[in-house]
Formats: structure tokens, sequence, C-alpha cells
């Protein structure tokens, strides 16, 4: 795959966000390719396919934006202007995002900021991770009888009274997007809500990646648990009866070699 690099100066540029799934690249759907294949720009961030990289060409502009939990090299102010200022130069321009751009991705933003500048701008959807990195593990987010609603939560901001509700329930799953560092504080707070103590719970670190691990256990017990076995970022955190060992089959990774 090879970028063409044929923009111009005409104004004629526009942005597609694009959303890159959980990483790997054929994940990827099929109209994200042909966009990062015309791209003249491609914006990345630090998750999603980053080994894109190894099929752009010469010729494209690869801009690194990446943000680190608490660390945020390139602010989002300024992510917004790159957009805006290669497409004004006539440049398509691929805003290359993890997962999909419109949970926790900011994406809403950085469209506004396009639309704001008449920038022509679209968004293609792709893989959240709060859906395909469980089921890299083997834990459906649903599942009849277990758990019929998803309550998703972005692990930084603080948590409100509709996210302890859902923390007590048995019938919700509650999805922890970018939530290692906060889940001390999620779990106490949970269990001051009167979350029960053994409510079943995994962590789930590079899904979808080979060396993706996954660690059981419960409100009552993980931070103990993710401590000891010193769990990382990138990671997404299910609380729910969805993630009791041995739900569907005994604990394992997903193979995911269908089409490999």
């Amino acid at each position: 795959m090879t970028g063409s690099g044929t923009g111009s100066a005409s104004g004629s540029g526009r942005v597609d966000l694009v959303g890159g799934g959980p990483g790997p690249l054929d994940l990827l759907t099929l109209r994200a390719w042909r966009l990062l294949i015309r791209a003249d720009v491609v914006v990345m961030d630090r998750l999603g396919p980053t080994d894109i990289r190894d099929h752009l060409g010469p010729d494209v502009e690869v801009i690194d934006v990446g943000k680190h939990p608490g660390h945020h090299p390139v602010p989002q102010d300024e992510i917004n202007e790159i957009l805006v200022a290669r497409a004004r130069e006539g440049k398509r321009v691929v805003r290359l995002k993890g997962g999909d751009p419109f949970v926790y991705g900011r994406g809403g933003e950085e469209v506004a900021a396009c639309l704001a500048a008449g920038i022509p701008v679209d968004v293609v959807p792709g893989i959240s991770s709060a859906v395909a990195v469980p089921q890299a593990a083997g834990i459906p987010i649903t599942h009849r009888g277990v758990a019929g609603t998803v309550h998703i939560v972005n692990g930084p901001s603080e948590i409100g009274e509709a996210t302890l509700a859902a923390l007590r329930d048995g019938s919700v799953t509650t999805v922890i997007l970018m939530g290692v560092g906060a889940l001390p504080r999620i779990v106490a707070d949970a269990l001051r809500a009167g979350a029960p103590a053994d409510r079943p719970v995994a962590i789930v670190e590079r899904g979808h990646h080979r060396d993706q691990r996954t660690t059981r256990s419960t409100l009552g017990a993980v931070v103990l648990d993710a401590g000891r076995v010193g769990v990382r970022n990138p990671a997404v955190i299910v609380v729910g009866e969805v993630a009791r060992a041995g739900l569907l089959l005994p604990d394992h990774q997903l193979t995911g070699d269908a089409v490999r």
C-alpha cells in the first residue's frame, strides 16, 4: 500500500477521521484502507494500527500526535490546527485514531474544528476497543440471561452516580477505558456505593496483540491482583458477570487466525 502524495495547494483538501480499531491492520475497514492509500498526510495516535507506517509511501507526511496517560505532547488544540492547516494546503489528510473516533477519541472536537474552518470532513467508524478487546479474551460484553446493558466509562473522569448504579447492577456490564491508573479510585468508589466485592472483573491488556494478557479477579481483590502482576496500559477493564471465568469456555485468548 502506498500513498499517492498528489495533493495540491488548490484548496481542494479535506480531512477524514478514520477509526483504526484495536491495532491489527486486517481489522481496518475497507473504506479506511482506501483513504489511507490516497492520503497525503496521516496524523497518527499512539494506539491503533501503528504498523501502517510500513505501508505508506515515502512521500506521505506522517505526523505523530500520540498521547500517553498524563502526558499529551501535542495538545488537542494544536492537533486541530494541524488538520486544518494541512487541508488548507490542498492535502488529503487522514486523522488515524485507535478504536472508533467517537468513543472517547475526541473526534467530535476535531470534526467541529474542521467545520468551523470550512474544511470538508468525514468520519469512518472503527472497531471500538470497548467491544473488541474483551472479545479478544473471550468476553462478550452482552450475553443473554447474564448482561443486557453496557455502560462505557472513561477511566480518568470522575465516577458519577450513573456509573455507580451500573457497577451495583448485576445485569450491567461496565467497560472502563484508559482506567488502569484510576482503578484504585474507581474500585473504592464502587465498593463504598454498595457494589458487591465478589463482582467479577477482567483486565485485558494489549487486546488483539500477540502479547495479550487477561487478569481475572473481583472488585474486592482486583487492585491487589493488578498490582501483583503489574497490569499496564493499554488495557480495557470489564466489570460484570460476563467477566466471570468459564462463562463460555475455559479462560483463553481467541486465536484470531480465521483470515491469517
